[in-house]
């Protein structure tokens, strides 16, 4: 299967260091000395030397170093990208009009993974947010092979049989995704073949399990594309692969982990499938052309008490007070559905025979030799996604795919009101909020002015995802963007940079209303 390999050459590090995308290296979060920022997923311990050489950071070193806005929209549009679906006869004829993502790293490298790609052999769009831990491997890894598993389980039995059938004669394929990428979202080439293997095993027994004429039904082929992805993770570090490089590939991707939130919009159809911590979230817009948020998912952490109370009944009663402690599974990973994370999935006795056996550099790791603590009835952790169903409407105008850094800083409904306001170019305006800050009336008029200024040149970004980053990491306390703290936030070391917060990966979906009115009126008639 013909996949084009986006590998990073000659790019200036200084380049690579404003994307966040160095090639992916073993990555550890540190846990720093300062305690506002976001709590890092996988708690690390970092020497007792490297904390206190952090801590001399001090800040009036911050605050001399100022960026100019050319220099803040430089690192800010850096990972920017769009999609616009083509047009026939001058019409647009799909409910999605277009795309527009972005990421900012605050890990290096960043761990997060985005993916945007068209359903050739099946109608529809992938959208995919991917927020790794312990390391980018796993997440980079969904970022290539989730959305090849959800197209080949859309596909009809007699399409699976043609595909076979054109790989047993050594035929050309025909593609089954257009991919929508950045320059920087690069795919792995020396994996290719591995993972082609996998997927070709897996629409082997599809083949076995179908029979021609069967209609895929999309809330079981996105369930199915989840779990069997994890169990061929699973599965690869388990065998290994003679080539060295593979060879630990396969288990640095095991043994890190991520989360996934994936859209597929076919017409009105609309399928969320959320493991983990990501959201998805839908923007309304009101009669008085407000905007309102409307959550497709729901996050797998300790604040969901149905996700709590499953994995709780999936353990003994003894377990009841180990299995969940600090809002982390088992004290330690807080989102809790993931991708990869063997350690959390396979049996003590398991996870070392692998690991005695695995390359010399796993051997040096702490995390993979590290046993989780009341580690007794594994597994305790899954893929499975929750899957939610939306029929679009002509008011749903939006949709926000979003890694948890973008939702630690900005509530979702302000979050649908930036975005509402960027793309409908009109500001809302809503009585100025101070929280409960005692304001003189000329720092009140400073906070006006500042407003009607900002919103003069509100829509200065040519990407929605970037106009909401820059809200996400430059707002104030007054929800104003303040260019001195954008400008500190942006410039901090990237040893500093992950105790503020996290990495920040959107992907902003814009429907067309007239599209999805004219479809719902057909499906009604």
């Amino acid at each position: 299967m013909p996949v084009t390999s986006q590998l990073l050459r000659g790019l200036p590090r200084a380049k690579l260091l404003a994307s966040g995308l160095l090639p992916c290296q073993q990555h550890q979060s540190q846990l720093g000395p300062i305690t506002n920022r976001p709590p890092s997923r996988w708690p690390f311990h970092v020497s007792q030397s490297h904390q206190h050489s952090r801590s001399y950071q001090t800040t009036s070193e911050l605050r001399s170093y100022i960026l100019t806005p050319p220099q803040v929209n430089s690192i800010l549009k850096a990972n920017e990208y769009s999609f616009k679906v083509p047009e026939f006869d001058g019409k647009n004829v799909s409910s999605v009009m277009g795309f527009e993502s972005n990421q900012l790293p605050a890990n290096a490298p960043i761990e997060d993974r985005r993916s945007a790609a068209t359903c050739l052999q099946t109608r529809g769009m992938l959208l995919g947010v991917f927020d790794g831990h312990a390391g980018c491997a796993c997440a980079q890894a969904l970022s290539e092979r989730l959305f090849y598993y959800i197209a080949v389980s859309l596909l009809p039995h007699d399409t699976l049989c043609e595909l076979e059938a054109a790989v047993e004669a050594g035929r050309a394929l025909s593609p089954i995704l257009q991919w929508h990428k950045h320059p920087n979202d690069y795919f792995s080439k020396e994996a290719q073949t591995l993972y082609f293997n996998s997927l070709r095993t897996y629409w082997q027994e599809l083949i076995d399990l179908t029979c021609p004429g069967d209609v895929p039904d999309t809330h079981e082929a996105l369930l199915n594309a989840f779990k069997r992805l994890d169990n061929d993770i699973s599965l690869e570090a388990q065998v290994g692969d003679p080539n060295a490089f593979l060879n630990y590939w396969v288990l640095r991707v095991a043994f890190s982990g991520a989360t996934a939130c994936v859209a597929h919009i076919d017409g009105s159809d609309l399928y969320i499938a959320n493991s983990g911590d990501a959201r998805a979230v839908l923007g309304v817009q009101e009669e008085d052309g407000s905007f309102t948020a409307h959550t497709l998912s729901n996050d797998h952490s300790a604040q969901n008490e149905e996700e709590v109370a499953r994995i709780r009944a999936e353990h003994p009663p003894s377990e009841k007070k180990t299995v969940i402690r600090q809002d982390r599974l088992l004290g330690l990973l807080m989102p809790l559905r993931a991708f990869g994370d063997v350690k959390f999935k396979w049996s003590i006795e398991l996870q070392k025979c692998v690991l005695e056996s695995g390359p010399d550099q796993l051997h040096e790791n702490e995390h993979c030799k590290f046993i989780p603590p009341n580690y007794h009835t594994p597994p305790y952790l899954t893929a499975e996604p929750e899957i939610t169903h939306h029929k679009l409407r002509p008011q749903d105008r939006f949709m926000v795919i979003g890694s948890d850094g973008l939702w630690e800083t900005l509530h979702r409904q302000e979050v649908v009101r930036i975005v509402g306001e960027y793309i409908t170019g009109v500001s809302q305006r809503q009585p100025l909020k101070v929280g409960g800050y005692k304001v003189s009336l000329g720092q009140m008029q400073e906070l006006l002015d500042e407003r009607k200024a900002r919103e003069s040149s509100a829509f200065e970004d040519q990407n929605s995802a970037t106009h909401l980053i820059r809200h996400s990491v430059g707002n104030n306390e007054f929800g104003t963007v303040d260019h001195e703290r954008l400008s500190k936030m942006l410039s901090l070391p990237e040893e500093l940079a992950r105790m503020y917060r996290d990495d920040i990966t959107i992907i902003i979906s814009q429907f067309n209303p007239h599209v999805i009115g004219a479809q719902r009126q057909d499906g009604q008639s």
